[in-house]
């Protein structure tokens, strides 16, 4: 069974969602590790009300950067984490953690990337950019995580229409129905099937 560290900042809707497809036997997984830089997040009250070992690490409690980073890969490597799934976790992954699980860091993002992507673009900042845009289509794109912003090879995408949306706000609804059924079939991919990388394209064999 795969070991896995849910990262999230916020409500923590596809967190919750993958850890019930979790339960449910779909994702052959175990979620060992919460993380989160939101004392408040709900879902670090869901983490918490599951039993799943939950930390909050945040650059304002633990200010040097070195010992920020050596706390966040000394939690990864005691609870023996393979997997880092990020749910809507609004800070960088340091450089050292991205590069300790190469690969081994997936995100999903609620714009059909390399559009929609980048510093700054997250949440409702996207579907107000897509809004804005024009654009009649949006989606989801599952991705690896690298150093730089929504720019890893990509594991998953699908569109989404947004012709009949008259807000960012619906928008954002559409996309997120889409996001968590997507994000599981993400996953157990990338956990059941053998696939290669090659350039920021990841085939599935």
């Amino acid at each position: 069974m795969i070991r896995i560290a849910c990262f999230a900042s916020g409500r923590g809707s596809n967190f919750r969602n993958i850890h019930h497809h979790i339960k449910e036997g779909y994702l052959s997984a175990r979620i060992v590790l919460f993380v989160t830089n939101n004392p408040s997040a709900p879902a670090l009250s869901y983490a918490v009300e599951q039993g799943i070992p939950s930390h909050v690490l945040s650059v304002k409690s633990i200010p040097d950067s070195r010992e920020y980073v050596n706390k966040m890969l000394g939690l990864l490597q005691s609870e023996e984490v393979e997997w880092i799934v990020l749910a809507g976790y609004m800070k960088k992954i340091p450089e050292a953690v991205v590069d300790a699980y190469r690969y081994r860091i997936v995100n999903i993002h609620p714009a059909l990337l390399p559009f929609f992507g980048g510093k700054g673009m997250y949440g409702m900042h996207v579907h107000e950019a897509v809004y804005q845009s024009g654009m009649q289509v949006s989606g989801v794109t599952v991705h690896f995580v690298t150093e730089e912003y929504d720019e890893g090879p990509i594991i998953y995408q699908e569109a989404v229409s947004i012709r009949e949306c008259r807000s960012p706000q619906e928008v954002a609804e559409k996309v997120l129905r889409v996001e968590h059924r997507v994000y599981p079939q993400a996953l157990k991919l990338l956990f059941e099937r053998p696939y290669r990388i090659e350039g920021k394209r990841v085939i599935f064999h």
